[in-house]
């Protein structure tokens, strides 16, 4: 007895774009009369779903800023993608999911085995413009400086003409562009990387120099390394994704991807070369990206970082479970506008109740199942920067901090419990946070014990107006959590 018979689709590409469903859309210009003029390094599905997006409007406006996009080492994109011309599907999941053929990566490349190619792109003087996703470890720092010691920095330094690095290749490129008369291009990190480009920038001038002093001075003259801030959750591309979307298109792609609807991108405009219409595409250019990051970070990350220990006590499982508990989507929009926005100076273009609306919209998603035991992991690092200088600031500000201070109380229960169940926690002070967990009683002057922990709370373990907030809370969660989170 034999299974059925396969189907048999085309391949996504420039030929078959006619021939898709109409509600799938499709780039809004002529992929044949477009030009590169950005390079990407590291061509993952965060650049593929989130700033390929906006350079796919800015080519319906100006055909100068298509992508090629570079894979530093693994060539799995390229191979995917090549064969469809760069084309690609963006699942956006929604109340009312969506299908959209991106077409900005108009080249793909791999430098491991197409080093040659890569760095002639990156000496065009077409090229006006290189963004970078490429992790925080790909920018080989220690501390604030580049790692001369990190064995990609070594290997470049010794063969700069045969780079792995992204550093190496930015100065490589930058090296040639300067021997042959040719503009320098801007360099744009599109990292979760503070103050992104102020350390980029110190990177490049520190191997530069170590290279060649006169090159080091034309890029510190001539180079543009705008600061950014980028936002959107992207899920990893599965076989659900894949066969659900070519059983929508009636064709194969090879690697599609997928992000809720909400993005956002923030840009220093700052450019040396010339730029896409980024401000026409829903890119907002400001001066203050230190001000957006910090609303993201105590807005965004400090009630996701909330959602997650209540929400665990509370029995349950995702985001869009926590937001459906109606006592804890109250207490987290209210945590939001009356305890944290307070703190914020907001900057110019940020329109503050609509950003707030906009977050909870995206907790509530049900298409994107974000588990809040995931958002639990590292807690000892994420609650001093997301949750514990909002509690300061309002402290110092004479506001009420009981509210803010319950997420910490809530993740010393949640502490407590794994060690009573014996689950291993993922955290780099797992080993002392276990020992602590194992210690506690569930009364209230277990949090004392946290306290020691001065690389968690530091100067704020000694306020008492914070100790006893927290032991307030701690205290209620102890007692009943649904009452503490309705209080």
């Amino acid at each position: 007895m034999t299974g059925p018979t396969p189907v048999s689709r085309p391949r996504l590409s420039d030929a078959t774009l006619a021939t898709l469903p109409s509600a799938v859309a499709r780039p809004a210009y002529e992929r044949a009369a477009i030009r590169i003029g950005i390079v990407h390094l590291g061509a993952g599905a965060f650049h593929r779903a989130h700033q390929a997006v906006y350079f796919d409007d800015a080519l319906a406006l100006d055909p100068d800023w298509a992508v090629c996009a570079v894979s530093l080492r693994n060539p799995d994109v390229r191979d995917a993608l090549r064969p469809q011309g760069g084309l690609y599907t963006l699942a956006i999941l929604g109340q009312m999911p969506q299908l959209r053929i991106v077409g900005a990566l108009r080249g793909v490349l791999c430098a491991r085995d197409e080093a040659a190619a890569v760095l002639a792109r990156l000496a065009d003087p077409a090229v006006r413009l290189v963004t970078l996703t490429v992790t925080e470890k790909g920018y080989c720092l220690v501390g604030d400086r580049l790692d001369f010691a990190h064995p990609d920095i070594v290997h470049d330094l010794a063969t700069p003409d045969a780079p792995v690095s992204a550093i190496g290749h930015i100065v490589a490129g930058l090296a040639r562009r300067r021997a042959a008369g040719h503009a320098p291009y801007t360099v744009l990190s599109c990292d979760n990387l503070a103050d992104n480009g102020v350390r980029l920038r110190r990177a490049v001038l520190d191997f530069a120099q170590r290279l060649d002093p006169a090159l080091a001075d034309w890029i510190a003259a001539e180079v543009a390394f705008p600061r950014s801030m980028v936002d959107s959750i992207t899920p990893a591309t599965d076989d659900a994704l894949r066969n659900r979307v070519a059983d929508a298109l009636g064709e194969d792609d090879a690697w599609p991807v997928q992000r809720e609807p909400y993005t956002q991108w923030v840009v220093e405009d700052r450019f040396c070369n010339g730029r896409p219409p980024l401000e026409r595409v829903g890119v907002t250019l400001s001066d203050d990206i230190a001000g957006f990051d910090r609303a993201k970070l105590r807005l965004l990350n400090g009630p996701h970082s909330a959602l997650a220990y209540l929400g665990l006590l509370l029995g349950l499982e995702t985001v869009a479970d926590a937001m459906r508990h109606p006592g804890l989507a109250a207490f987290v929009e209210r945590l939001m506008r009356e305890d944290i926005a307070p703190t914020l100076d907001v900057p110019v273009g940020l329109d503050l109740d609509a950003y707030i609306g906009a977050i909870l919209d995206r907790f509530r998603n049900p298409a994107i199942a974000h588990r809040l035991a995931q958002i639990a992991w590292d807690g000892s690092q994420k609650l001093p920067v997301r949750l514990l200088g909002t509690i300061r600031d309002a402290l110092a500000a004479g506001r009420p901090i009981d509210r803010l201070c319950l997420p910490i109380a809530a993740w010393m229960h949640f502490v407590r419990r794994q060690a009573r169940d014996g689950v291993a926690l993922v955290d780099p002070m797992a080993d002392s946070l276990a020992k602590i967990g194992r210690e506690a009683t569930g009364e209230a002057e277990d949090v004392a014990r946290f306290l020691v922990l001065r690389e968690v709370f530091g100067e704020a373990a000694g306020e008492a107006a914070i100790v006893d907030a927290i032991a307030r809370g701690y205290a209620a969660l102890c007692r009943q959590s649904e009452s503490a989170i309705a209080s």
